[in-house]
């Protein structure tokens, strides 16, 4: 036998719990945890012959490897003639996690994943109901799970081990994930009846904890709060909804801030590893940032955990919206370890929690500002990053995700109000893609601006780098429902803010002209007339409101100078429509909105285009500058009539349920999956545990 095989040999025999290699004559010894399980695998009572046996296995350094192999290895017959022997094994997992000893509770906390991991692995087809019978018996099920809920709960909130506590939520977070779809996880019943919210709770209100478990219980929390949440009261989602603790509030806003900003600081390392060249830089991060290795093609799941965290505690809490804008201190810290955290380029970005607070503080230095960074600025540049590049399915996912809380922040007041506070102004780097046809913007010039502008940015930011022939339809509508909304806001509450509009201004012509160039490859997937209403109707409201909450008169002026300078624009997308609405189609409906809609566009278009002409006839000059322009502008508003529109400043509020289901069932499988591959990879590890244990007595 050559070195090698004898290699495989022991690593076959390690798997199979057997203490040392096999020479041709003796059978391996097998380790005596081995031994016990196998004795749990047969029809007798283990307990039967050695009335010590419970006792003594929670002793035994559990061997997880062996124990789910043998529960898949089974076929469904031979489980069913072991199931008692199971329904005990689980309730004296239950029973241990009472003792003194915390080797006992370490070894029945681990058992009890492997137990639940090993039966679902076994039985996916089957319901949940059958597992819980497999696991538990059905007769015995609500006190089992009730003892096991109160357990995990007093473990959480005692004051002992961090390893244990660490263990605990890895144990719910198995629970949790072990089905695909979260709805179908019958056992779920029982963690919604035996509520573990207030340890969750307890573990973000306090720091030392937080550091230590916060990303793993806010994950946890995101994922309790989407069991049956359309089909049924969820008790997470009701509690989740009137939290009103600053402490716990602004904790769950900590966790969320320094996971998005690990992510984007390893975003920027990758990005200057790649400084050879715009292109080689944007080929390189978009074929490398998101993804570990060849064999590892996960992209932004992890981060996508902790993106559904902040959106149901956006989306179900007011009170979490203060957090948003509320500077974290502890991020200011400059408390870094001596030797720096290792970060490991096998892992793909974001799917390894932040180990503690201090890591967050290389977020600082991005923006120009130290004093000024919070979880809205980190979310905003978080939102740059992935919006980038949508052609991934989970990009697009994130960018979605991102795209529905901007939303929900967009239509909420408390948000607008310090959106829009002139009072709180920050600078916002926010990530650009890098294009041919303009330079990347110098970092330091950055302005100081409410934070409503750098949402702005964003919106703008996506409108003019996604026009391809992938058109990503469903977040442009998001995107451009954005910017009503916050223009609704200004309008109601005469907000004159101090924005570059004009660059919105470009990028909604810009976008216009994209639709009418693309028109037959686009109509062959989406209703372009749609998004073009939108995009008219927001011209629309600055032409009839734009008085009330464009900074300056000349801003007013701006706009119509932009209307007449890119008058063609707007005549070749009333020829298309008119076109489309006076034949008989699908469009015609759809299309003969849009022709009603650019009335006044046009109206301004015909009324001052003769004039200029006029006014450059007269002056004998061939160009006019925009100055001269604008003068013929301000010269005829008076006999410029205009037809008032209905509804510019309405819009329909965001709704989950009715629109968004379908997504977030989605979304929440695909976070579910990644939560449990990582967990089955790392979590479990002894050697910490038992080194904290080390001693029994």
């Amino acid at each position: 036998m050559n070195d090698r095989d004898s290699g495989t040999m022991a690593q076959v025999e390690k798997r199979g719990g057997l203490l040392r290699k096999s020479s041709a004559s003796k059978k391996p010894l097998k380790e005596k945890v081995v031994l016990m399980y196998d004795e749990i695998f047969m029809t007798e009572d283990p307990s039967k012959c050695s009335p010590r046996f419970w006792e003594e296995l929670f002793l035994m350094k559990v061997n997880l490897d062996y124990l789910e192999g043998k529960l898949e290895s089974l076929d469904g017959e031979e489980l069913m003639k072991i199931k008692d022997n199971i329904n005990c094994l689980f309730q004296h997992c239950i029973q241990a996690l009472g003792e003194e000893h915390p080797i006992r509770v370490v070894n029945a906390l681990q058992t009890l994943c492997a137990l639940i991991r090993g039966v679902h692995q076994k039985n996916k087809s089957t319901s949940g109901f059958d597992i819980i019978n497999m696991l538990m018996g059905f007769d015995k099920a609500e006190l089992c799970m009730k003892n096991l809920m109160e357990s995990l709960d007093s473990l959480l909130c005692a004051e002992g081990s961090e390893s244990l506590k660490s263990l605990c939520l890895k144990l719910l977070l198995c629970l949790v994930t072990v089905t695909d779809n979260i709805s179908q996880n019958t056992i779920l019943e029982y963690v919604m009846i035996n509520s573990i919210f207030e340890a969750i709770l307890q573990i973000l209100s306090h720091p030392p904890s937080r550091r230590e478990h916060g990303y793993d219980a806010v994950v946890l929390l995101a994922l309790l709060v989407n069991y049956r949440k359309y089909e049924s009261v969820n008790p997470y989602i009701v509690k989740l909804s009137i939290v009103d603790d600053e402490a716990t509030l602004n904790g769950m806003g900590l966790v969320i801030a320094q996971a998005l900003s690990e992510y984007n600081r390893q975003y920027k390392d990758k990005e200057e590893e790649h400084q050879s060249g715009f292109f080689s830089a944007l080929t390189n991060m978009v074929g490398s940032m998101f993804i570990a290795d060849a064999h590892e093609n996960i992209s932004v799941q992890t981060n996508e955990a902790i993106l559904l965290a902040l959106y149901e505690a956006v989306h179900l809490n007011r009170n979490f919206i203060t957090v948003l804008a509320q500077s974290h201190p502890e991020m200011g810290l400059v408390t870094t370890p001596v030797s720096p955290v290792p970060t490991t380029p096998a892992t793909p970005l974001g799917t390894t929690p932040p180990s503690s607070d201090v890591i967050s503080t290389v977020e600082l230095p991005l923006d120009a500002d130290v004093q000024t960074s919070n979880l809205l600025i980190t979310f905003l540049k978080y939102s740059s990053i992935v919006m980038q590049d949508t052609k991934d399915e989970h990009r697009l996912h994130s960018g979605k995700l991102c795209l529905i809380i901007l939303t929900c922040i967009a239509e909420d007041q408390y948000a607008n109000a310090f959106l829009h506070d002139d009072n709180m102004n920050f600078r916002v780097n926010l990530h650009r893609m890098p294009m041919r046809h303009r330079k990347k913007a110098a970092d330091k010039n950055l302005p100081c601006r409410p934070l409503v502008c750098a949402v702005l940015d964003l919106m703008v930011e996506f409108i003019v780098t996604h026009m391809m022939k992938e058109f990503p339809m469903d977040l442009y509508v998001r995107c451009i429902q954005v910017v009503h909304k916050l223009l609704c806001y200004q309008k109601k509450c005469r907000v004159r803010l101090h924005y570059t509009w004009r660059e919105l201004w470009s990028a909604l012509i810009n976008l216009l002209k994209f639709l009418m160039s693309n028109e037959t490859v686009l109509l062959a997937k989406h209703n372009i007339f749609t998004l073009a209403l939108m995009v008219v109707n927001l011209f629309n409201m600055f032409i009839t409101y734009g008085d009330t909450f464009l900074p300056t008169p000349s801003s007013y002026d701006e706009l119509y100078y932009e209307i007449i300078r890119m008058h063609q624009s707007f005549d070749n997308l009333y020829s298309m429509v008119l076109r489309i609405s006076t034949n008989t189609g699908q469009w015609k409906e759809a299309a003969s909105k849009v022709t009603h809609a650019l009335v006044n566009i046009r109206a301004i278009i015909n009324h001052f285009n003769p004039k200029i002409e006029s006014y450059a006839a007269v002056n004998h000059i061939s160009q006019l500058s925009e100055e001269q322009v604008l003068e013929v502008v301000r010269a005829n508003y008076d006999t410029l009539t205009l037809k008032l529109q209905d509804g510019l400043d309405q819009y329909e509020r965001y709704s989950e349920q009715h629109k968004e289901a379908a997504f977030f069932k989605e979304l929440v499988r695909s976070i579910s999956t990644n939560v449990r591959r990582n967990l089955a990879f790392h979590t479990l590890s002894q050697e910490v545990l038992l080194k904290e244990f080390s001693t029994i007595s």
